[in-house]
């Protein structure tokens, strides 16, 4: 429990930099450092794998820095993106069966491959228990509030335990299963705080609207299930599979490990009956954005998602040289979301080379319905680079529109908080930071067009 404790706060360490300063205790200070030395054993061990010896250096986030990454979009070179309706044989893509039997599966193969990791062909079962079941009030809102735990089966390798919490709100006065809105969820430590919200129309909590429309929401720990570390790559869940040791090349992720720990949650969904399991959406923000559409890419049981500012590894274009790349996803700080294979783009290859980028990502979850989420760049900044996200999303329309449904119809950049959620690929940045909270009544609105009573 110790350790999990750390891990968890490594994760929580990483993010609140990124919003104050947060000193560090002596125990935690060696916890980070004793981390930081382990993830760095793994890095070198995968390089080695590779047969590299160095990555190239990614930019840097802070505009002042000589190194500062592009935030100009005059200088962005020229890039030619793969066509997600081409065979790898050249053949075009014309019809919905052969985007299903055969296009598809390329794109699933390249991002398992070079990308995401493959997730083992077999992995342990997840017995879900029922730790509380409570009658109460959330926001002025009559609930029933279920805390459950994830057990995961480790008899293959009892020496990693791996269990995965999860909350689950449902509206008390629902007379049929309800939707169910699904959010992989930060923890913050003790003694943390986010900066306070001074914008002058602050929106409701989101947990509230969502209550509110009469649905369900859950809140699912990605960190639980794997770490969002280096060093916790022969824990968790990737590391009981691996039976403690450090993972091939192809291996997965935690990207995809998360997404898996909501793929288990689904299963639970299914089994509960105050839960409309063909009615489920996922949200995350940030790294959780990533693995959000990381997740709905994968997992057909989920009906929509709704991903903020997934940037870089996520619904961004990574042949668009704007903000965060692919020498910063492939650092000692972050390959560890992604397949050992993919640091080599930062290495020997450039992001050029991939035979994939994020429209296709994107396109893996049509027909469904996606809504990318991004805040202003004077608030947020322009790591995320919300114009790449918004290419993606303009690119993966023809899949879209190929098993009929519609893309966003313009392949114009709107003005801030002007939304595009006429078609099933919707857009939206608002006027706010690195949060979804300004987004959330728009999505709903959009939501709605697909989880009314009706349908």
């Amino acid at each position: 429990m110790k350790k999990f404790a750390c891990l968890i706060f490594l994760t929580i360490f990483i993010i609140s930099k990124s919003y104050t300063q947060f000193k560090l205790s002596p125990e935690q200070q060696r916890s980070w450092d004793s981390l930081q030395q382990l993830t760095q054993q793994d890095y070198k061990i995968m390089l080695k794998q590779l047969h590299i010896d160095s990555t190239r250096p990614g930019p840097s986030g802070n505009p002042q820095a000589p190194n500062a990454a592009n935030a100009d979009e005059l200088k962005v070179p020229a890039y030619t993106l793969p066509d997600a309706l081409a065979l790898k044989n050249g053949q075009k893509v014309t019809n919905a069966n052969t985007w299903w039997q055969k296009r598809r599966p390329e794109i699933v193969e390249d991002f398992d491959k070079e990308m995401y990791g493959r997730v083992p062909a077999k992995t342990p079962k997840v017995n879900w228990q029922v730790v509380s079941t409570t009658d109460t009030t959330v926001y002025g809102i009559a609930a029933v509030k279920k805390e459950l735990l994830g057990h995961v089966d480790n008899s293959s390798y009892p020496q990693i335990k791996v269990d995965i919490p999860l909350t689950l709100v449902v509206p008390a006065n629902a007379k049929k299963p309800v939707p169910v809105v699904m959010e992989f969820a930060f923890v913050f430590p003790p003694g943390f705080k986010l900066p306070p919200d001074t914008s002058k129309n602050q929106p409701m909590p989101w947990q509230q609207q969502v209550l509110a429309n009469g649905w369900a929401y859950a809140l699912i720990i990605p960190a639980a299930s794997q770490a969002d570390n280096g060093a916790g790559l022969t824990q968790g869940i990737i590391g009981l599979v691996n039976k403690g040791e450090p993972r091939k090349p192809d291996d997965w992720g935690t990207l995809r490990a998360w997404a898996w720990g909501a793929s288990r949650a689904i299963d639970y969904f299914e089994t509960d009956k105050l839960i409309d399991a063909k009615k489920i959406a996922i949200e995350g923000l940030s790294r959780y954005g990533k693995a959000a559409l990381v997740a709905i890419a994968y997992e057909p049981r989920i009906a929509i998602g709704f991903i903020g500012s997934s940037g870089a590894g996520g619904a961004k274009v990574l042949r668009h040289v704007f903000g965060e790349q692919v020498e910063n996803l492939a650092s000692s700080g972050e390959y560890h979301w992604f397949a050992g294979n993919f640091i080599k783009y930062a290495g020997p290859l450039t992001q050029n080379d991939l035979p994939v980028d994020a429209h296709e990502l994107i396109a893996l979850c049509a027909p469904r319905p996606v809504f990318i989420s991004v805040g202003s760049p004077k608030v947020e900044g322009q790591w995320i680079d919300a114009k790449g996200m918004f290419l993606a999303a303009v690119s993966a329309g023809p899949v879209y529109k190929l098993l009929g449904k519609k893309d966003m119809g313009t392949t114009e950049m709107p003005a801030i908080e002007s939304a595009l959620i006429d078609g099933d690929i919707a857009f939206r940045q608002h006027s706010g930071g690195h949060t979804t909270a300004p987004n959330w009544a728009t999505f709903l609105m959009f939501a709605n067009k697909y989880f009314t009573t009706n349908k």
